[in-house]
């Protein structure tokens, strides 16, 4: 088989998948971009000072959800069979996870007015980078480049790096004699955790998508 012929193959198993009329693959890679953006949203708001309510995170969040909405609207009209649009409401709602979590840590973070740390700003830059492989990830999700195993294995690398600063950032939260402050900083180091556990998902989702159409 021809080069031409298995890119031929694999287009038509992606649009298996998702059909022309419904650009599923445009619309995760906007969703991508767009969760990305609001983390990166979540680092700026942390580097604010003095520290304001995040309504901007807030708004991106609402326009996030609403688009996800309308997709899984388009969903329901595109597919007679659940397992097609399984895979692709699992990767969608994922990545709304990553952002939900997001912005659930500068809410409490405001609310319990709890500036911001090294281990927040580390775990936030971490996730912010695992989202940037993501979107990466899914723009090639049915392309013909061969690096998408190396998109996947980066983001597992960010993700594993969460993890280890979140067990730093507790470790160091046990030697904190302000018990009110404790129990504050750890409940926003659960949410950048959950976050990151959100992250893991998404590119267990997606490497999972990448190898069904290959």
């Amino acid at each position: 088989m021809s080069g031409s012929d298995e890119q031929r193959r694999r287009r038509g198993l992606f649009e298996a998948i998702f059909p022309k009329e419904y650009d599923f693959e445009g619309m995760l890679v906007i969703q991508a971009e767009m969760t990305a953006k609001g983390v990166r949203g979540l680092l700026e708001w942390m580097e604010g000072s003095p520290q304001v309510a995040p309504t901007d995170l807030d708004k991106q969040e609402r326009e996030l959800d609403e688009y996800r909405h309308r997709m899984e609207d388009k969903l329901s009209q595109a597919f007679s069979t659940p397992f097609d649009r399984q895979e692709i409401y699992g990767l969608s709602r994922q990545m709304d996870y990553i952002l939900n979590y997001s912005v659930e840590t500068a809410r409490e973070m405001f609310a319990f007015q709890v500036p911001p740390d090294s281990h927040t700003k580390a775990m936030a830059e971490d996730l912010l980078k695992g989202t940037e492989a993501v979107v990466e990830g899914v723009r090639i999700l049915a392309s013909e480049k061969d690096d998408f195993e190396g998109v996947v294995r980066r983001a597992r690398g960010f993700m594993h790096e969460i993890e280890a600063e979140y067990m730093a950032a507790m470790g160091s939260l046990f030697k904190e004699t302000d018990v009110a402050m404790m129990m504050k900083r750890s409940e926003i180091y659960r949410h950048l955790r959950d976050a990151g556990k959100a992250l893991r998902t998404t590119v267990d989702v997606l490497h999972r998508m990448k190898v069904d159409i290959v």
